[in-house]
């Protein structure tokens, strides 16, 4: 079982929910300012830690053996995590999941391969893991979800072109996808980034609501 920790909206009962997986070596620590940058009032966040240790942090999978292996673990539990948060009332369908670097790769893992629809899934500087299969392999709703991909020119882990030709093979494939580029590394660059992140999510809450 992963572990979580719920930071609760502004606005009392609420079920709306954002999932924030962070990259690696990085924890749950790492996102606690995400809450007060999207200044959402209605979003429930609920921060996640990846199985694995890693140089004091944790990580989705390993980087250098049987890493399908490892994204196939890791999305068991993220979709067991699902499950629970259903259970508990908060329905996929009001539920954002938000992923940075490895934490990307899982957001798109589990975004065209779980059974429920999602209000929205958010992938910073991030990469897809043998496109081919994820397109052969998606689940029956993977084409009613709604991706917010972005990514660096400069990032020096994961270059723009490779992540770029990925996201374009998933988007031909019919996958509904707002693809941004920024001037950055691998990082998230400040406002400007935030503000895209913000629009999505009002826009999707917006829509949500009216669908």
């Amino acid at each position: 079982m992963l572990d979580t920790e719920l930071i609760p909206a502004a606005e009392a009962d609420s079920k709306w929910l954002m999932m924030v997986l962070h990259g690696l070596g990085d924890s749950m620590e790492g996102y606690r300012w995400l809450p007060r940058a999207l200044n959402n009032p209605r979003l429930n966040t609920l921060l996640v830690n990846a199985p694995d240790d890693y140089n004091g942090g944790f990580s989705w999978y390993d980087i250098y053996n049987n890493t399908a292996l490892g994204v196939e673990r890791s999305r068991g539990l993220l979709f067991d995590l699902l499950d629970r948060q259903r259970a508990d009332g908060f329905a996929t369908e009001k539920t954002f999941l938000f992923g940075f670097s490895q934490g990307c790769l899982m957001t798109i893992e589990v975004g065209l391969r779980y059974s429920h629809r999602f209000a929205g899934l958010i992938g910073i500087s991030g990469y897809a893991l043998e496109p081919d299969k994820l397109v052969e392999e998606q689940s029956l709703v993977a084409k009613e979800q709604s991706f917010l991909i972005t990514h660096g020119t400069a990032d020096p882990l994961l270059p723009l072109a490779q992540t770029k030709a990925q996201m374009e093979q998933l988007r031909a494939s019919g996958i509904r996808m707002q693809w941004e580029v920024f001037e950055k590394e691998h990082t998230i660059q400040g406002e400007a980034e935030v503000a895209v992140i913000q629009t999505f999510v009002d826009e999707r809450i917006a829509e949500t609501a009216v669908g």
